[in-house]
């Protein structure tokens, strides 16, 4: 029988084989994915891969967690501070369910991870057997890809794919769940290839140069055009495209909460945050411009309010990665297909450089009337209680706006987000789209592995720490060199000022109870201080900043302290209110 001109290529290339185990593979393809560290938590059904693990520590880094939730936010504080994969491990199970919170929150908040999961033996598969659960059912609506592998000649070919889809596109969070006979399975393996293609997946849109050209004759026709930015940006690393874009259209630019840091927030053309809580000037005005140039965004309800008034007088140009989001809450007049690191510049080139001084000072204005009625008595209080506003101002100035904030969800991280001043990009970690409590102390960890040389401070409220506090004894065990702020009002804050608003004062469930955190911390070998006095702010953020190990600092702040600028529920974002005064 004759040999095909391929088959005589094959068997004419040299090829390294070796017989080892599925759990060995695996680690060598994450090593040949340059994977840096793992987030994880051993169990029964991924033991083989644990004990593989044992024998690559000087290749491979593995930190223990305390809870799977743990090891889920730790990677994703790892991707969105390095711009990396992040990867975890968990077992079958309750392993694997206790990562269902993260997933769904790295899914709507394009972070890229691939979580490795144990399964029970192939042959146990539907049978209830011990810690089985159907982990592929249970994640398909949360993730971006997964897979179940039986068979370990699968692995180097299937992890390829996972990296691939995790890291490329719009990212995401995808899963392949190992059974574990395929774990112990030794078979011939022939190393490991980077996957650079899929047929059936295209990571990037083809770029229409038409409705580029479309979108600059727009602008450039525009009298009072204005940009909108979310995490795109800084997802495509395109900071400098974006940069060049705005620094020649002269267009005023507001980011989102995800869109934070990627430009300076002094920069010359930025002009606040959108949304809920967002700056007043940029919300009103959004339904003043005549062009509004949405970059890297998926008008997110907490960004438009009611879409039935949402910029209905305007022209919208949409510029985004996923197709699935043109249109799908605001009809898009010109939409930009495409990866922004590529269709920024040629945008960029089409439009004229211009300045739009009566435009801009209507934002100006709207500025003032914020810092005057809000911004100002925020930071500068008269009154004896700390609000969260002064803290934050303080940390701006001893940290020269370069450190790593990474908030939790809550009152605390509305105000961290209107008052943190940045300098960097990818300075602003923090659960977005899903609003996880719980997601800062262990991101907060995972962001130190990814930025190890920049300081990272979690700040985070007294109901979210206490999700995951038990992360503390990995910071004890590993010593990362996170700072942690608790900013304590004895409330679930944020809950608490929807009751007071909007449901009568009527405070259901929200007066939370807290340990004492300095002895919590100091059982973890973490040492601590609780403040409640403004003179000791100052020294008490220099003494942590100057800490050469991780601290715990608690800052008692006002029970009833509210966020304002606010965007009521049911109303459109013109509709935003500088005090509680205005709701009535």
């Amino acid at each position: 029988m004759s040999t095909s001109v391929l088959d005589k290529q094959i068997l004419d290339t040299p090829q390294t084989i070796t017989q080892i185990s599925g759990s060995e593979a695996v680690l060598k393809c994450l090593i040949d994915e340059k994977v840096e560290v793992i987030f994880g938590y051993p169990g029964g059904a991924i033991m083989p891969i644990y004990d593989a693990l044992y024998g690559y520590g000087n290749q491979l880094e593995h930190i223990l967690v305390r809870h799977e939730q743990g090891a889920i936010h730790a990677a994703q504080g790892f991707a969105r501070a390095s711009g990396k994969v992040g990867v975890v491990f968990a077992t079958s199970g309750p392993g694997a369910t206790n990562l269902v919170t993260g997933l769904a929150d790295a899914m709507i908040d394009s972070t890229p991870l691939v979580c490795i999961t144990g399964q029970v033996f192939a042959h146990l598969l539907g049978t209830d057997a011990f810690q089985e659960t159907d982990v592929i059912n249970i994640t398909a609506p949360i993730t971006k890809w997964n897979y179940q592998i039986t068979d370990a000649n699968e692995i180097a070919t299937v992890l390829a794919k996972a990296f691939y889809i995790a890291g490329t596109g719009r990212p995401g969070p995808v899963v392949i769940d190992i059974t574990k006979n395929a774990q112990v399975q030794k078979f011939d393996f022939t190393g490991y290839t980077k996957c650079k293609h899929i047929r059936s997946y295209r990571p990037k849109p083809i770029i229409r140069k038409e409705y580029v050209e479309a979108a600059a004759e727009l602008i450039n026709n525009a009298e009072k055009p204005l940009v909108i930015f979310g995490q795109g940006i800084l997802l495509g690393k395109a900071e400098k495209e974006f940069d060049a874009f705005l620094i020649k259209s002269g267009l005023p630019a507001a980011w989102t909460i995800m869109g934070m840091s990627a430009i300076p927030t002094d920069h010359p053309n930025g002009v606040g945050m959108l949304g809920m809580h967002g700056n007043y000037g940029p919300n009103v005005l959004t339904n003043e411009c005549d062009v509004l140039i949405a970059i890297g965004m998926r008008f997110d309800d907490r960004v438009t309010g009611r879409l039935d008034k949402y910029a209905k007088q305007a022209k919208v140009i949409h510029l985004d990665i996923d197709p699935s989001e043109i249109d799908k809450n605001v009809k898009t007049t010109v939409p930009v297909w495409g990866d922004c690191k590529e269709t920024l510049p040629m945008l960029t080139e089409l439009i004229n450089k211009k300045s739009y001084p009566a435009w801009r000072a209507k934002f100006d204005e709207f500025a003032k009337q914020e810092e005057s009625k809000v911004i100002y008595h925020e930071i500068h209080p008269t009154s004896n209680t700390l609000t969260m506003g002064e803290v934050i101002h303080q940390l701006n100035v001893l940290t020269e706006n370069k450190a790593i904030y990474v908030t939790d969800v809550g009152q605390h991280q509305m105000v961290t987000c209107r008052y943190a001043q940045y300098t960097d990009s990818k300075s602003n970690i923090t659960s977005g789209g899903l609003g996880t409590m719980g997601f800062a102390l262990p991101a907060a960890i995972g962001a130190k592995y990814g930025a190890p040389d920049r300081e990272v401070i979690a700040i985070i409220g007294d109901g979210g720490v206490q999700m995951t506090i038990q992360e503390l004894g990995t910071i004890m065990q590993f010593k990362p060199n996170v700072k942690i702020i608790i900013l304590n009002n004895n409330f679930l804050g944020m809950v608490r000022q929807w009751q007071e608003l909007f449901h009568e004062h009527r405070y259901s469930f929200v007066d939370i109870q807290s340990p004492d955190y300095v002895k919590v911390a100091d059982g973890y070998g973490i040492k601590g201080k609780s403040i409640s006095k403004r003179e000791d702010i100052l020294p008490a953020l220099k003494e942590m900043l100057a800490h050469p190990a991780s601290y715990l600092l608690e800052v008692i702040v006002g029970k009833e302290n509210n966020v304002f600028p606010m965007v009521p529920q049911g109303r459109g974002v013109a509709e935003v209110v500088l005090c509680k005064e205005e709701l009535l």
